[in-house]
C-alpha cells in the first residue's frame, strides 16, 4: 500500500473510531457534499521518429489499418481533447520524438518535428536515446531553439526552440554530476498537482554513438524514478506519472489493448518502482501494450504516431491520491480531416528541400521489407523480432560489401538490424525513400578480424539478442539448443556450430584474418558488439546511404535477396 493509500485507511479507522464513540455518521446528504474527485486525461504517445508524412509499408498500418501522419494525429489529438475537458487535457511523449527520422525532417535537423509537436500541443516528452543521436549541445538547442552551429536556419527563418518541456531525469553531467535538463515537472489541474519524471534506458551509452553520449552518465530507471518521486511527494505531489523510453513487448497474439505474456525491461523495472507511482508511460519497443504492473498503468502506443493512448485518471480532490486510471490505444486513422496548419508545415518544408528528395535512384522489382524471418526467435527472450534474417538487412549488407570489395578487400560485411528504418515498395526508389531506409549517415568502416575473432561477434548476437543482417559471401549454422555465452565472455558460446562459417564458399579458418566491414556505430562497440572494437587496420569509406543508393542504381532491377545465409540445426542436420 502506498503511503497516500495509508492515509486513505487512516481516515476510514478514524471515522469508525469516532461512531463507535457514539458521533454522529456520516448522512447521504453530507456524502454528497464531498468535493468531486478531478478528471484528468493524459493524452500519450512516444517513437514517433519524425514521421510527419504518413508512413508507408508495414510502417504504415496499426491493427489492420492505414495509420499515423501529423496532418492526421493533430487532427486526432483536438478531438480527444475535446472530448474531455480541454483544461484537464496533458498531452506528453515518451521519447524517440527524434532521431531516425525521415529526409523531409532530418534534413533540417528535426526541427520541422518539433514544430509540429509543439502545434500538436505536446505539454512534455521525455528524452529518447534517439534525442542523443547529434549529441547533447543539439539536444539543448532543440529545446531551447536557435540557428545550427553549421548549417544554420536552414529554411531560413528562425528556429525558436520547443514548445513543450524536455524532461531527462537520469542523463547526468559526468563532470557536476546534474541532470543534464530538468529531471520532473509539475502541472496543475484544478488545484491537484500531476507531476512527471521523464527518463531514457540506461543503456542508451551501448545504443548510441560514443560522440552522442559524451560527457554523459545514465542511471538506473527504476532508483531514478524512486529518488524524484520521494521529491516530488515532499512537494505536496501525490499523482505522479513517469515517461520512460524503455518498454517491452506482448505475445503476438495481443492486441493493441491488450497485455498478454508481457516480457522486456520495463517489466522489471515497474516491479522495482516505488508504489506512489501511478502511471507509467513507455516506449523504445515500438510496441503497442496496455498493461497493469505491479498495481501500475503501463501503456505505450507503438510508433511513428500511428496511435494514442488516452488515459484517464480520477483525482481526490483533497488528498491528491489516484483513485482510478484507465488506458485505451486510439488508432490514428487517416479518415479524418487533415490539420490544415500541419499540411502548411510540411509543404514549407517540402518546398525547401526541393528536387533532392524525388530523384530517382533504383528500381525495385518486388516490395523489400524489414521484416524479419523470425527464424532465431530463441536468440533472444526480449524482442524476438531481433532475430533472424530479413531482405532489406541483407540488401544493405550486400550494398556495405559492394563498396568496400575491391577498394579496401572487404570479403563480408554485416548490418545491424536497428539501422534498417523502413520499407522499400516495388517500382521506382527516391533518394527520400532510400534515406528512410538509412538515415543515420553512419561511415563504414572495413577492419581486419581472425576467424576466430568472427566466430565470437556471431556468438555475441546472441547475448545481445540482436542478430547482424550479413552480406551473400557469408553463411553460417545456428545450434537452437546451443549455450549462450555469459556478457563477459562472448566467445564462449555455442550457438554457432564450430566449423560451419562459411565466406566465398570456404570454410573460414580461425587462425587467418579477413576484411570485413560493418558501420562505424557496430565498429565502435554499439548494439553492445564488444568483440567488434578487437578489429584492426581500420579504414573509414562512405557514408552507408551513399552505398545503399549507389547498389540500387548499379542493380536495377533490384529483387529481395532469399533468406538463407544463416540456417539451424533442424534444417542442416550434424554430419
Amino acid at each position: 500500500m502506498s503511503s497516500s493509500g495509508m492515509r486513505r485507511a487512516a481516515v476510514g479507522l478514524t471515522a469508525l473510531a469516532v461512531a463507535a464513540l457514539g458521533a454522529v455518521a456520516t448522512t447521504p446528504e453530507q456524502a454528497d457534499a464531498r468535493p468531486k474527485p478531478v478528471d484528468v486525461t493524459l493524452l500519450a504517445l512516444n517513437d514517433f521518429h519524425g514521421n510527419l508524412e504518413p508512413p508507408t509499408g508495414s510502417s504504415g498500418t496499426i491493427a489492420g489499418q492505414p495509420a499515423g501522419g501529423v496532418e492526421y494525429l493533430a487532427t486526432h489529438l483536438a478531438e480527444l481533447r475535446a472530448a474531455a475537458k480541454k483544461k484537464n487535457t496533458i498531452t506528453v511523449a515518451a521519447g524517440d520524438l527524434i532521431g531516425a527520422s525521415p529526409l523531409l525532417s532530418a534534413a533540417f535537423h528535426d526541427e520541422p518535428t518539433i514544430e509540429a509537436l509543439s502545434m500538436a500541443g505536446l505539454d512534455y516528452a521525455s528524452v529518447g536515446n534517439h534525442e542523443f543521436d547529434e549529441g547533447a549541445a543539439e539536444l539543448l538547442r532543440i529545446q531551447n531553439g536557435g540557428c545550427h552551429p553549421v548549417d544554420g536556419c536552414a529554411d531560413g527563418t528562425p528556429y525558436r526552440g520547443a514548445g513543450f518541456t524536455y524532461l531527462s531525469a537520469n542523463a547526468f553531467k559526468t563532470a557536476t554530476g546534474r541532470p543534464l535538463m530538468a529531471p520532473y515537472a509539475i502541472h496543475k489541474v484544478q488545484g491537484v498537482k500531476v507531476g512527471f519524471i521523464g527518463m531514457t534506458l540506461e543503456g542508451t551509452p551501448q545504443i548510441v554513438s560514443q560522440q552522442g553520449v559524451a560527457g554523459l552518465t545514465f542511471a538506473d530507471e527504476a532508483e531514478t524514478a524512486n529518488r524524484y518521486a520521494r521529491e516530488l511527494r515532499r512537494k505536496g505531489v501525490q499523482t505522479i506519472v513517469v515517461l520512460l523510453h524503455e518498454g517491452g513487448a506482448q505475445a503476438a497474439t495481443g492486441g493493441i489493448n491488450d497485455c498478454v505474456g508481457m516480457t522486456g525491461p520495463i517489466v522489471d523495472i515497474a516491479n522495482r518502482m516505488d508504489p506512489s507511482i501511478d502511471v507509467v508511460v513507455s516506449g523504445h519497443t515500438h510496441q503497442a501494450y496496455n498493461c497493469n504492473i505491479n498495481g501500475k498503468l503501463v501503456t505505450s502506443a507503438s510508433s511513428f504516431g500511428r496511435l494514442v493512448t488516452d488515459i484517464d485518471l480520477k483525482i481526490d480532490r483533497r488528498s491528491g491520491d489516484v483513485l482510478s486510471a484507465a488506458a485505451n490505444n486510439v488508432v490514428v486513422t487517416r479518415d479524418v480531416a487533415k490539420d490544415p496548419k500541419q499540411t502548411a508545415l510540411i509543404d514549407r518544408y517540402k518546398t525547401v528541400l526541393g528536387p533532392v528528395a524525388g530523384r530517382e535512384v533504383g528500381v525495385t522489382s518486388t516490395a523489400i521489407t524489414k521484416t524479419r524471418d523470425n527464424l532465431l526467435t530463441t536468440c533472444s527472450d526480449q524482442v524476438p523480432a531481433s532475430c533472424g534474417e530479413s531482405p532489406l538487412g541483407n540488401l544493405i549488407a550486400d550494398a556495405q560489401l559492394a563498396a568496400t570489395d575491391d577498394e579496401q578487400n572487404a570479403v563480408a560485411a554485416f548490418m545491424n538490424p536497428g539501422g534498417v528504418r523502413a520499407d522499400l515498395d516495388a517500382g521506382t526508389v527516391t533518394y527520400e525513400e532510400a534515406f528512410t531506409v538509412q538515415p543515420f549517415a553512419n561511415n563504414l568502416v572495413t577492419l581486419d578480424l581472425t576467424g576466430a575473432q568472427l566466430y565470437c561477434v556471431l556468438e555475441q548476437q546472441f547475448v545481445t539478442g540482436r542478430v547482424l543482417y550479413p552480406s551473400s559471401t557469408v553463411g553460417y549454422v545456428v545450434d537452437l539448443n546451443g549455450t549462450t555465452a555469459p556478457t563477459a565472455d562472448p566467445c564462449a558460446g555455442t550457438r554457432v556450430v564450430r566449423g560451419s562459417l562459411t565466406i566465398g564458399g570456404t570454410a573460414v579458418d580461425t587462425a587467418a584474418t579477413y576484411r570485413v566491414t560493418v558501420n562505424n556505430f557496430l565498429a565502435g562497440g554499439g548494439d553492445g558488439f564488444s568483440a567488434l572494437t578487437a578489429g584492426t587496420n581500420l579504414v573509414t569509406g562512405q557514408i552507408d546511404l551513399d552505398a545503399f543508393v549507389a547498389y540500387l542504381t548499379a542493380q536495377s532491377p533490384v529483387a529481395a535477396p532469399t533468406l538463407d545465409r544463416i540456417r539451424t540445426t533442424a534444417e542442416v542436420p550434424a554430419a
